[in-house]
Formats: structure tokens, sequence, C-alpha cells
């Protein structure tokens, strides 16, 4: 790990888009989604603070929290278990002063005493509905550099066709900016527009003083969004600046979107783009290494730790413990922790939440523009 010091706190809001997925979040929510074989989705923004410097990181949760407890634990795998800074989850009825939020206006107000006790210069913020390998030094450095009061990460992309095709409520918004060089000089909330634009990351990063400053004004005056209630209405007041990332980052926008970025990891450039640059950390499962057995046969898979393939497996990832019987057929799949695929089985095109069981000689196919949920616990 980095262990340079960034003088920059993390702040993550785990809940950020939950009803996008509302299949995958009855009992948990964005930031403890699996995604990629072993990891969750929090895993990817909270390990590249840790990799550039950041080691003071809340987490301000809403609900249906208790998954993401039981996975960060103490944040001992991110190196986050110290005497100074750490990580600090934060839930709603901690304390007195802190309730249930909508946005992050409302989400800061909650924590402001806790962020003016703080030491460090500038607060970094982000959500987790992104699995990126994002450098936050660079960030930083970028933020320093200009003299900007704000600093907004962006990717070059075209909107993700799930967001406009979920018509975006105001839980839920997405953001583009028009920019002059790197100044933000209009920012546009839930455009329907073609082609590539200059897509919000939701990644900021902003001086401490001036943030308890803008929450204390906007939560007085009712406000409830940052980007809508207080960055937007002040460009021609705030000095807010553009950082431009060309890396590797998967958008969970929708079950389709998450089927898709899941699949593209198959892809081996796809892959280091996102795990290549730094080491993503979560959190550790003691178990064996994948066995396949005489007569398996597998052809382009991810497969996590513990699974146990007797049977065909095709263009599919695979999570850990996952367990597919002689004679079971999996293509184009996405199967959670512990999923089992009994004896004859066939199944395409499917996403299996954790536990699942898919009886013998059972058949199951989605298509790959509308795949199959099996929910948590499910014998089919």
């Amino acid at each position: 790990m980095v262990n340079s010091n960034a003088d920059a706190l993390g702040i993550i809001f785990p809940n950020s888009y939950d009803t996008l997925v509302p299949e995958l979040v009855s009992e948990r929510l964005m930031a403890s989604i699996p995604f990629a074989g072993r990891y969750r989705m929090v895993d990817f923004i909270l390990s590249s603070m840790v990799n550039h410097g950041i080691g003071n990181i809340s987490i301000i949760v809403r609900k249906n929290y208790h998954s993401l407890l039981d996975h960060l634990g103490s944040g001992r795998e991110w190196d986050l278990t110290r005497k100074n800074g750490g990580l600090n989850i934060v839930p709603p009825f901690a304390e007195k002063t802190v309730k249930v939020y909508n946005g992050r206006v409302e989400a800061l107000a909650s924590v402001l005493a806790f962020l003016r006790s703080q030491k460090e210069k500038y607060v970094v913020m982000a959500d987790t509905n992104i699995a990126v390998n994002f450098d936050f030094r660079a960030l930083i450095d970028a933020h320093v550099a200009s003299g900007a009061e704000v600093t907004v990460a962006y990717m070059e992309k075209e909107i993700p066709e799930g967001m406009i095709r979920e018509n975006m409520s105001i839980q839920n918004m997405y953001y583009t900016l028009t920019l002059e060089g790197d100044q933000v000089k209009k920012m546009y909330i839930n455009p329907v527009v073609e082609g590539k634009q200059n897509l919000s990351m939701n990644i900021y990063v902003i001086a401490r003083e001036l943030l308890i400053e803008q929450i204390n004004t906007a939560y007085v005056r009712g406000y409830t969004y940052f980007e809508r209630d207080i960055l937007a209405p002040q460009l021609d007041k705030l000095d807010v600046r553009a950082f431009k990332f060309n890396g590797y980052c998967a958008q969970i926008c929708d079950m389709r979107s998450y089927f898709e970025e899941n699949m593209k990891l198959l892809d081996e450039a796809n892959l280091d783009g996102l795990f290549a640059e730094n080491p993503i950390y979560t959190k550790i499962r003691d178990d064996n290494p994948t066995r396949y057995i005489e007569g398996a046969k597998v052809k382009n898979i991810m497969a996590a730790d513990g699974c146990v393939i007797e049977g065909e497996v095709e263009n599919s990832v695979l999570f850990r413990g996952v367990k597919v019987a002689k004679g079971a057929k999996v293509k184009n799949c996405v199967l959670m922790q512990d999923t089992v695929v009994e004896a004859g089985a066939n199944v395409e095109y499917v996403i299996s939440d954790k536990n699942v069981t898919i009886t013998e000689g059972k058949e199951l196919k989605g298509s790959d523009t509308f795949p199959v949920f099996v929910a948590k616990r499910q014998k089919v």
C-alpha cells in the first residue's frame, strides 16, 4: 500500500443508486453488491483511497447496511485498523444529530461535528456504483495545482443506456459537464442526449473548511443534493474544475449493466484495466483453490477460490464456492457465492444471488438483453 499522507479524508456514500438494482439490494446496499468474482462494489473506491494515501475514511450508511458491516469489519484488509483515522462507519440513529438522509447535503450535515474535529485539509467524496482503480493522488494534486475550490472527476463517454432507460428520479441523478479548458461552466442534470458527454463520476475533492461552510448554508435552507443545490447554482461564484479519468470504469445502473460489466471482465484487457495498476483489497475468505474434476470442460471463465467444477462452464463469472455438478451446463452466467448447479441442469444468461440452488435436470434460460435473476437462497 502507498503510505504517504494525502492530507485528505475520504467520505463514501454506499446507498447511492440503490433503487437502480432493486433485485440486488433487498437485503444489502449498492456498496456490498458482489462484483468480479470475489469483490464487493465498495472495495474499489475504498482500496483506491487507501492506495493513494487516504487513511481516514468515513462511510455514511443509510439502510440495509448489515452486510456491509460484515464485509468491512474493522477495516483490517484495507489497513484501516488505526489509532488515528482509519475506517469510520456512520449508521443512522447513531447519535442525536444523525438521521436517515436523502442526499449528500443531509448526509454531510449529520457529520458536521466530525468534520470540524478533523485535521486534514481536503475532503474526497465518492459513491460506490462504479468499479474503478482510481488515482486519488492525481486528483488531489490536480486540484491543488489549479487552485480550484472544487474539482470533479469525469469520463468522456456516452450516457449509459440504463440511466436513460430508467428515467432517473431525483434520487438517482446523473450529471454532464460543459467545460472551457478544465473549468466547469455548466452542469446538466439527467440530460437525454446522444454521443459522448463529459459524464461526472460523482467523485469530488474540496477543502474541508469550504465544505463545512457550504453544507451549513445549504442545510439551513432545506437543500438536499450537493450537485443540484450547491454546485450547479454557484458555478459563476465557485471555481469548479474538472479532472478527466481515462482508465477503465464499470458503472452499475441496472441489472443488465450489472450483468454486462461482469461479463466484460472475461476480456483480459478490461481485467487488466481494473486490477493491474494497484491492488484491490477485499474480505479474506480462507478457501481451497478452484478444483476442476476429471471430465470438466471450461472455456473463457473467471472462477474465484472454493469453486468445484465437474460439468461444462463457458463465458461465465463464478464467485467463491460455486459448485457445478457432473452433466450440468453453465453458459453466459454470473453465479454468486455458494451457488449450486446440480447434475443435468442447464442454465444460460442467468444471474444467481448467493446460496442459490438450481436443482437436478432444470433448464433456466434468459437472453443477453434480459438475463434471468434468481434471488438469494432460492431453490429452483
